[in-house]
Order: C-alpha cells, then structure tokens, then sequence
C-alpha cells in the first residue's frame, strides 16, 4: 500500500497512528465485541471514550474550569448560525455583532449573521484582496455590541492571526477550524471558540465549541433545541445523538498530540514546517505568495505559478509524485499546500523539493 503526501484543506490528512488503531479496533474495541460505529452513545462503553477525550482536549488546550467543552454537529458553517442565536439573547434585540472580514470564510459568517442580527464590519481587509489583518487600532468597534467576530485562520486566503485582539469586555467569538490545536493559544481571551474537526482533529461530523459558562443560557427562541447550549452543556453533549465515531477519531488524535509533547511542541513543528515552504517560495520569483509576512498561515499557504498556464502541468507532476491536493480554492486559483499538524515535515520537503525540480525544468 502507497500512502500519498495529502494536501488537502479537508477534509484532511490524519496521523497513520491513529489510522492504525482506529483500524485494529474497527470490530472490536477493547473487547467489548462491538465496533464504537455500533455503540450506544449512553452505554458505558462510550461514555468512556467521550469522557476521555474531553478531558485530554481540556488538558492540550488549558481549557479553564469556567469553560464548557461541546461536541456538536453542522460544522464551522452551521455555527455562523448557532452562535448568534446563543448569543443575541444577552442583548435587546437588534442586537449588533462586531465582524473582522479578513477572507472568504468570515465572509460567510457575517452573510449568515446578517439573518439575525445588525452586522458591523469594523475592518475588512477585502481592499488588499485579503492578504492581510487589518491593524488592530483601525477596527472601528461598535459601542455595545453582542460580540465580536473573527476567523483566526483563513483556510482559502492563506492568513492568520498572530495575536489575540482585545476586545475590551465584549465576548470574543473566534473561528478556529483551520487551526485550532497547531499553536499555543490562552483560552481565556475567548468567549466563544469553535471548529470544524476535518482540519486538525479527525473526520468531518465533529463540531467543537468551547464556551465560558456566563455566555451559556442566552438562546433566542428560534434556536432549535439541538443546538441550544445550555441545552447541550446540561446533558453532557447527549441531548441528541452525538457523531460518536468522529468524537472516537478525536480522542485517538488528542492522545497522539500528547504523545507527541502537546501543542507547544506541535507548534515548534508546525513553526519548522512552515518556515521550509516560505523560506524557498520568498527565494525564487517562478512561485509568488501574495500575503503579508506578519500574518501568513502556518497551516494554509497559497501560493501562485507565475506563468499560470503551467498551472495543469504542476499539478500532474505533482500527482506522479504522490503530492496530492493541491489545487487552489476556484474562487481564488493557483495552488494551496495544507500542512496541518498530521503533515510530517517529510512531505513539506517532498514539495519544497518538487518546486525546485519543476522550476529547474520549466523556469
């Protein structure tokens, strides 16, 4: 069996580790003559492979003890819907929500957040085609906002907060799908936090939020009871059936990371991983990447040909190579290499080392 280099923006490479478990216990998990697929999530079975994982998130991330760990469903888009229906209930209503707009996936959420509240943009980087973060002291914040609003990691667009901004006393809501897990983080600077799994935790069907538990009981009536907060806090993420074979992926990719040092240690990796890339497409002028230095993605790094009709040739290349996805996002074209904490640095430098070859023959 080949095991290609996946590029993928995600759905997205695991570690072989976890692939190799999850493959030995697919018939029976630790004797319990059942694959975890056919579990009951309220048998007890189960409810120890839940309880393990929240506890070993809580513990990568210093989750504080004010804070309620979630595991939900409907992904990093269902929840630009599900936060401001738990959240506009601290406020009289038209409430208004604060929104950095730094790319394509914060431009979703205002559109979604514009269906239940007044959205103000307070900086938009949309002007420099969002190859950068807009300066902290430029965000024209309103008085008494719901919230504030931003994706820490722009998947598509290839740019990354560096920093937690201070936001005062309103609730900071972050969208961290891309990237949560890759780099040390203080949760308390946070209000809200969610992501969809498929980047740096397991499968697609896994959505998680961590909320401080004075944000918790807020929900407009229109929330479906779902994905009510308070509702799902109060029944230990059981009110409805939970995506228990992507809570069980989950766990087995929190015990890896522990494994590996945690994420302080996973960041030094991704920090050596990243730096081989750019460090050889800022060397040359056949590659571009078009984002600002101070806030390139660690995780997402697009980058251009600059004959673009080369383009095809690339990515065929590529594909004899085992170098897969790496295609760029069609709303934004070129190429985008997605190096998330699964990537070994092995095949960061397979690429770097089919960029050179390919720029010797074709530049």
């Amino acid at each position: 069996m080949t095991r290609v280099y996946n590029f993928s923006a995600g759905p997205a490479v695991l570690p072989q580790e976890v692939l190799r478990i999850a493959a030995d216990e697919m018939l029976d998990w630790h004797g319990s003559g059942m694959s975890v697929m056919e579990m009951s999530h309220r048998g007890k079975e189960f409810i120890s492979i839940y309880e393990a994982a929240e506890r070993d998130l809580r513990e990568l991330l210093a989750v504080p003890a004010n804070y309620r760990i979630l595991f939900l469903q409907g992904g990093g888009i269902g929840e630009n819907a599900i936060v401001p229906m738990n959240m506009l209930g601290r406020k009289a209503q038209p409430a208004v929500v604060d929104f950095v707009h730094t790319g394509s996936w914060s431009g979703k959420s205002i559109k979604e957040a514009k269906k239940y509240c007044t959205v103000n943009v307070a900086a938009s980087s949309e002007s420099q085609k969002f190859t950068a973060i807009p300066a902290r002291d430029t965000w024209k914040l309103s008085k008494d906002a719901a919230y504030v609003h931003i994706c820490t990691n722009e998947t598509i667009d290839g740019v990354e907060f560096q920093f937690a901004p201070d936001v005062g006393d309103v609730p900071l809501v972050a969208d961290m799908s891309s990237h949560i897990l890759s780099r040390v983080i203080d949760v308390s600077k946070y209000g809200v936090i969610f992501g969809g799994a498929q980047k740096n935790i397991g499968p697609a069907g896994l959505t998680l939020v961590i909320v401080r538990e004075d944000l918790i009981g807020h929900a407009l009536t229109i929330c479906p009871s779902a994905f009510d907060w308070k509702l799902v806090a109060e029944n230990h993420s059981m009110y409805n059936t939970p995506p228990t074979y992507a809570i069980y992926i989950a766990g087995l990719v929190f015990q890896w990371l522990k494994k590996q040092g945690g994420v302080a240690a996973m960041e030094r990796r991704n920090v050596a991983k990243a730096a081989l890339l750019y460090d050889y497409l800022d060397s040359t002028d056949f590659y571009i990447n078009k984002v600002a230095k101070d806030c390139r993605s660690r995780m997402n790094v697009p980058f251009f040909l600059t004959d673009e009709s080369l383009n095809e040739v690339f990515l065929a290349g590529a594909k004899e190579r085992n170098l897969l996805q790496l295609k760029g996002h069609k709303s934004v074209g070129g190429m985008r290499a997605s190096i998330y904490n699964a990537m070994p640095i092995e095949g960061v430098q397979a690429l770097v080392d089919y960029l050179k070859e390919f720029e010797r023959k074709h530049g």
